[in-house]
């Protein structure tokens, strides 16, 4: 198959999967605002101002940049493991399996669907957080790079889960039993200086902890863990789910009746 060809089989799964996100914006995009906002209300101002300072910041700046990567994680993971899985479902998905189009191809465009929500709703949710904060930028290129690395990874993540699926419900069992409680222990809420060992030892096995400070360090310059070590971790968990869902694919797992 040709580049031009695999191209155009890249840009289709784009365009279906941008077109499928903004045609139901209104359950895509507007839900996790609305989610965060309340974050933002309840957590920043009626409870942090009983807590005070959070490492040298007020409690709601310290939470604000945690609370932005979550809905990255949590919208780039969701709309992949719903949208692959319903081309399972509805039996579309034998339709690009059995057309001359490479693995990585498929992938990647799913991915992509993942990461430009995670950036629709992440973006929205960084200007609505203006309306009760005064961040700044402190480092746009890790802002960046951070929220990329962190929908791909994801994005992938949901793409796995979509394979492995059998029914509906099982599309929502590791969003409520894994990525719920690991983004809510990976440090949204508080330092992990606060905690005892050996829950702070513990606390390092969480991708998603790295995710969180490098993301707060984007934004205010504070991190509990080291930014190399948050951009190698990972870029390793990516390559090796990458990998993964490439191999799942390739044999056809769960996808072929």
């Amino acid at each position: 198959m040709s580049l031009s060809t695999s191209y155009i089989a890249f840009k289709t799964i784009c365009t279906k999967e941008t077109t499928r996100i903004l045609r139901i914006w209104i359950q895509t995009l507007v839900p996790p605002v609305i989610t965060m906002s309340l974050y933002f209300v309840i957590f920043g101002h009626l409870i942090g101002e009983r807590i005070g300072e959070m490492r040298g910041y007020s409690y709601i700046d310290f939470i604000v940049p945690g609370l932005i990567m979550m809905s990255i994680i949590i919208n780039s993971y969701t709309n992949v493991v719903s949208s692959f899985f319903g081309a399972k479902f509805q039996k579309n998905i034998e339709e690009i399996l059995v057309a001359p189009v490479p693995i990585s191809f498929i992938i990647i465009g799913y991915i992509t669907g993942g990461v430009i929500r995670g950036f629709l709703v992440g973006g929205t949710i960084f200007i609505v957080s203006l309306l009760f904060t005064e961040l700044q930028v402190f480092n746009f290129l890790v802002l960046i790079s951070i929220s990329l690395l962190a929908s791909i990874l994801f994005s992938l993540a949901g793409f796995t889960n979509a394979i492995f699926a059998k029914r509906f419900d099982h599309i929502s069992i590791v969003p409520a039993f894994v990525l719920t409680p690991l983004t809510y222990l990976g440090g949204v809420f508080y330092s992990i200086d606060l905690l005892a060992s050996p829950w702070k030892e513990i606390s390092f096995l969480n991708p998603i902890l790295y995710l969180v400070n490098a993301f707060r360090y984007s934004l205010i310059g504070i991190s509990d863990v080291s930014l190399v070590a948050s951009f190698v971790i990972i870029s390793v968990f990516i390559l090796l789910l990458f990998c993964i869902n490439y191999w799942l694919v390739r044999i056809g797992y769960g996808l072929r009746s």
